[in-house]
């Protein structure tokens, strides 16, 4: 376990890979690190991040959070490309691995630690590390496979019982499962609280044996990229806030919707936006 005497105490822990997307406009800071880190910070927590980046990464975006970066020449790479089918994405390179014995030891007891894989990158016996905090899990990274090409793929989620059996909540997209919603059932029984995004649809949240859905406001979609990591963030830290599932997805949901309505990063919500949020009724 490592020990880092520089390294501060925070309230919410990143474990993941940042990324670089290739974009038409140039490489950009992305990874559901990058958004839910600035999301988290926007709501007022100190924000660690265990990563592992390249010089390649525009890490300064990140400023005023604290990094752990685990030694890598080079990023995790993504490229996304938008078709007729969809979108098609490629990984060009994938950074070093991440395990629990490059958790500095300062961050072990941190209230909210969201594992946010995005390339197979976070060990998965992680779930079940930090029996002292609240374990959030974004599993969309542990559910993409690549070939030789680095064109990435759908796969099942491996040890999923396991994670979903250790951890304190679930988020993910409708489009992680291939809309597949008894899958979505079955995981929903077999861990604690389950919240599934549906884009401008909102979300569904299965607690304590009930479900129930959240619908957004109303926006204009400008770029949705990053919105499910906003809403993860949102959700995860007004849950550790109120005590109040209902209220964090019913939050979550609103304030995601305003991410996109900007590009990318420029997403992340203002303090305008998260104490409108926050000031609106549970109907």
């Amino acid at each position: 376990m490592l020990e880092l005497p520089s390294l501060q105490p925070v309230d919410y822990l990143l474990i993941g890979h940042v990324a670089v997307d290739l974009t038409p406009e140039g490489k950009q800071l992305g990874g559901t690190a990058s958004y839910a880190a600035l999301t988290a910070r926007a709501m007022g927590l100190r924000v660690g991040i265990v990563t592992s980046a390249g010089e390649d990464a525009p890490l300064h975006i990140l400023d005023g959070t604290q990094i752990f970066n685990i030694p890598t020449k080079q990023s995790t790479i993504f490229e996304n490309v938008k078709s007729e089918r969809g979108r098609r994405q490629t990984l060009h390179h994938q950074a070093t691995p991440i395990t629990f014995e490059h958790i500095p030891r300062i961050w072990l007891n941190t209230p909210i630690v969201h594992l946010a894989p995005i390339a197979q990158e976070v060990d998965t016996t992680m779930a079940g590390q930090f029996p002292s905090s609240w374990v959030g899990v974004t599993p969309q990274g542990w559910m993409r496979a690549w070939d030789e090409k680095g064109q990435v793929v759908a796969k099942a989620w491996e040890n999923s019982e396991q994670v979903l059996g250790q951890v304190g909540g679930v988020v993910m997209s409708i489009e992680d499962v291939g809309r597949d919603l008894e899958l979505v059932e079955w995981m929903a029984h077999h861990t604690s609280l389950f919240c599934l995004t549906e884009s401008e649809d909102g979300s569904v949240l299965h607690w304590h044996g009930d479900r129930r859905r959240f619908r957004p406001h109303h926006v204009e979609e400008v770029d949705a990229t990053g919105a499910g990591d906003i809403f993860a963030a949102a959700f995860f830290v007004r849950l550790y806030q109120t005590r109040d599932a209902w209220e964090a997805a019913r939050f979550a949901t609103n304030l995601a919707a305003y991410s996109v309505t900007r590009t990318g990063l420029i997403g992340i919500p203002t303090h305008e936006e998260i104490e409108h949020c926050k000031m609106e009724v549970l109907s």
